[in-house]
């Protein structure tokens, strides 16, 4: 991300050092992550210690010092999905992506990530891609889930 990309964010802000979370999230809404040399850049405009800036992109699960793919596939394995099979779906997901749990697809198009729990336990096993939760789940529904993100998933 361009320098002048990233100033725009923190003016947007006042460059005001208490929106450091929302600054860090809006670039990695642009990056889908947060890399080294814009982390320094915020910390010299804002005049906070780059460890501070490290410190709270490695505290909040939201971030990431790594880069993502463009579409973010998350299975529940909370005890409610867990028990109506969401290790299979996983098991599927992985196998249909070619990737394991907090891992990204070589193309960068998939993410997959696993939670403890979504607090939507009646709709279990359940996938949420791309903020769109899918509901009761199964290994079968995997390539219609992933392809309403993923054309080319295969069936």
């Amino acid at each position: 991300m361009k320098k002048a990309a990233v100033d725009k964010i923190i003016d947007s802000y006042g460059a005001d050092r208490s929106q450091i979370i929302a600054i860090l999230n809006e670039v990695q809404d642009e990056e889908r992550y947060l890399p080294e040399e814009t982390l320094k850049h915020i910390a010299e405009r804002l005049k906070l210690p780059l460890a501070q800036l490290y410190s709270i992109s490695t505290f909040y699960r939201a971030f990431s010092l790594v880069p993502k793919g463009k579409h973010q596939c998350t299975v529940c394995m909370g005890t409610a999905c867990h028990v109506r099979g969401s290790d299979r779906v996983l098991s599927e997901i992985e196998r249909v992506l070619k990737v394991k749990s907090g891992e990204t697809t070589k193309d960068r198009e998939f993410s997959l990530d696993t939670v403890n729990c979504v607090g939507a336990c009646a709709l279990g096993p359940l996938v949420i891609v791309d903020k769109e939760y899918h509901g009761g789940a199964s290994p079968n529904q995997v390539p219609t889930i992933l392809g309403k993100s993923k054309p080319t998933a295969k069936k």
